[in-house]
């Protein structure tokens, strides 16, 4: 059988495993929208039986040399300082004055996006502009990012899911999986794509827990593979998917 080129599982990727086209089905000519009758409203999309905590993957974003002294440590540590540091000072203010439900301080949890296009990221990569990002995240190209995934089933039950903005004032709380698959199921009405939820999880996360490490091209992908074979450790599977680090 033939093997991915871009690190994805077998007919997962496109590219290397293209989908036959659907055939064409005559449809009908709309006439409209169709009122709703009398008492009867529209309800919002529910989510499906399928959507739960466990099963899926995280995502958590970070420089290229930032990685460097990830694969030294061997983990993902909310007290790390790293290399090149995207959040502005105020956003690491607000993170460390904001507390999760048990009294823990946002800053001290390893966050990382429930999508891969998170909200934030797509900022990161369309210049960083705004109160949220450093110098330094204005002046990194979207290419010198990689977006480490991670199993929920990775992480343990001690993790809180934030259905927005960790630091900010409105943003709601779930603890643990049961609680966390809850809210998921109650934000995929408003925010289908979980483009802005984030998952909390104590450090440190093993790098071992990695999946999956998504870069924009192959020079990426080699420097990710030369970074874990200097700190002498195994690299994850890398993918090549440059659609991922294109501005919006």
């Amino acid at each position: 059988m033939a093997e991915c080129i871009h690190g994805f599982d077998d007919g997962l990727c496109d590219v290397c495993f293209p989908r036959r086209p659907e055939p064409v089905r005559p449809v009908r000519a709309a006439s409209g929208p169709r009122a709703p009758r009398a008492g009867v409203s529209r309800a919002a999309p529910s989510a499906p039986p399928t959507l739960r905590l466990p099963g899926r993957r995280v995502f958590h974003v970070t420089h290229l040399r930032t990685l460097e002294s990830i694969a030294l440590d061997g983990a993902l540590r909310a007290d790390a300082a790293p290399d090149v540091d995207v959040s502005s000072a105020t956003t690491r203010e607000l993170r460390s004055s904001a507390t999760v439900p048990d009294g823990r301080s946002v800053a001290s949890l390893v966050a990382f996006a429930l999508a891969q296009d998170s909200t934030r990221f797509a900022e990161l990569r369309e210049g960083a502009a705004g109160g949220h990002w450093s110098d330094a995240a204005r002046a990194a190209k979207p290419a010198e990012f990689v977006i480490l995934a991670v199993p929920v089933d990775a992480l343990g039950a001690d993790l809180v899911l934030s259905d927005g903005d960790a630091a900010a004032s409105t943003t709601r709380f779930a603890e643990g999986l049961e609680a966390g698959t809850s809210a998921l199921r109650r934000l995929h009405a408003a925010d289908p794509d979980f483009r802005d939820a984030e998952l909390l999880v104590p450090g440190p996360v093993p790098l071992d827990a990695v999946a999956i490490v998504t870069v924009a091209n192959e020079r990426v992908r080699d420097a990710v593979r030369a970074t874990f074979a200097a700190a002498g450790r195994p690299a994850p599977r890398v993918a090549v998917f440059p659609p991922v680090f294109q501005p919006s």
